[in-house]
């Protein structure tokens, strides 16, 4: 089993990041106040008291907690399992466990999740997230990806 300490600090990297862009967003943005960075990019402080899209927020701080507790636990799981050769997969994992950490501290610390970054047009706005959302999201297509060519390899005949 090749060693999981290049892993391990990719979960360590990406809460850190994570937590100090949340920190410089809490102290140095106004709340609700959109900052436009380019025509289709602002930063806007606000909160999700949910998960993903605001769901579940009638679960209440404890329940998301352990939802989210859940789910580390089980991408753990997979990732144990998963072959040393699927580098993608592992660090797919990892971006997963790390973002879902991130906001997990968010939520344990505040009771919410401190979101920021909003992707807009004049007619048309995307869900606001945060880099930890960013970080769920491209481990779940790096999994997915890496998936996919582990098909590839196995339906090639062998000469």
């Amino acid at each position: 089993m090749k060693s999981w300490s290049p892993y391990a600090l990719l979960v360590v990297a990406a809460i850190a990041l994570d937590q100090w862009i949340k920190y410089m967003v809490e102290t140095g943005l106004a709340f609700q106040e959109k900052l436009d960075l380019v025509p289709f990019l602002a930063l806007y402080r606000t909160y999700n008291t949910g998960i993903a899209f605001s769901m579940f927020s009638s679960f209440g701080d404890t329940g998301l907690i352990a939802i989210s507790l859940a789910v580390v636990a089980f991408v753990l799981y997979l990732a144990t399992r998963t072959p040393s050769g699927h580098v993608l997969a592992r660090i797919g994992f990892a971006l997963i466990v790390g973002g879902a950490l991130g906001n997990l501290i968010d939520r344990a610390t505040y009771g919410h999740v401190i979101d920021y970054i909003l992707f807009h047009t004049p007619v048309w706005s995307f869900a606001v997230f945060n880099l930890a959302d960013a970080f769920i999201s491209v481990g779940a297509v790096l999994v997915v990806f890496d998936e996919l060519i582990g098909w590839r390899r196995e339906a090639k005949p062998e000469a």
